[in-house]
């Protein structure tokens, strides 16, 4: 029976083989590995996964594929909102001691997604995912550049990440109005020790008023904090490199501490 995409669910289901056949060589699959999949929707991507891994984990909130996907002898099957799943919980079920996560996100929540894997990191080998080629140029984007802002910072804080393959819309079915490309994404093994939220929310302020310098922003924040150490405010948000905002958090966390 041929499934309807279904747009509360921002389905579109990629069809093109030749560049499925292009993101499973960028993956990488080798049998034995612990792999879950975050929305395999028509199986397309997780077919060639599946019978490279031998096994494969799948995580899918439509009911009707989710029972389709059931009948796959390769395949365990979580029915649920990824943003409710516990993914340490699940790599705990799994073997090996990580878990890589692979997917086509649906472009309404793909970054509370990538936010909410960040939970999770210190389980995770890699993460390969398709997204919007908007919200990739975003992530991976280098400090004076307009693309650059706070997803950038909190992203490269914790990752290594790089555009791997461009999918434009025609590969799925429906096409998007966008167009598409895959991010490889490896968790720094030593990453800068941090709360995570006081870099959010450095960040977060930052970024509030990116048009004008910081001295409007966060060095007014800063100024609430009675942080008094070295800070230069005389810039714009998108000037300051991720390892000066990790700084900063780390300075803010210990000032707070003493």
């Amino acid at each position: 029976m041929k499934h309807i995409p279904r747009k509360r669910f921002g389905q579109h289901f990629l069809t093109d083989q030749g560049i499925i056949e292009d993101i499973v060589q960028a993956i990488a699959p080798r049998p034995g590995q612990s792999m879950v999949e975050i929305g395999p929707g028509l199986a397309a991507l997780t077919q060639p996964l599946a019978e490279r891994l031998g096994h494969l984990t799948v995580i899918e909130l439509d009911r009707d594929l989710a029972q389709q996907l059931r009948a796959h002898p390769l395949l365990t099957v979580v029915e649920s909102d990824v943003l409710r799943v516990d993914f340490a919980a699940l790599a705990a079920t799994m073997p090996g001691k990580k878990i890589r996560v692979v997917g086509n996100l649906p472009y309404n929540i793909s970054t509370p997604i990538l936010f909410h894997l960040l939970d999770a990191v210190e389980v995770i080998e890699d993460q390969h995912f398709m997204l919007q080629k908007e919200v990739i140029d975003r992530m991976v984007a280098r400090p004076a550049t307009s693309d650059y802002g706070r997803l950038s910072v909190m992203l490269q804080w914790r990752y290594a990440m790089e555009n791997v393959l461009f999918v434009p819309p025609q590969s799925f079915d429906p096409p998007p109005r966008v167009d598409s490309a895959v991010v490889r994404m490896v968790p720094h093994a030593e990453p800068a020790q941090l709360d995570a939220l006081l870099l959010s929310e450095v960040v977060r302020v930052a970024f509030s008023q990116r048009r004008k310098l910081l001295r409007h922003s966060l060095g007014q924040w800063l100024a609430q904090k009675q942080y008094d150490q070295p800070f230069d405010v005389q810039r714009r948000a998108e000037e300051v490199p991720v390892a000066e905002y990790v700084a900063l958090a780390q300075a803010l966390g210990a000032a707070a501490a003493s």
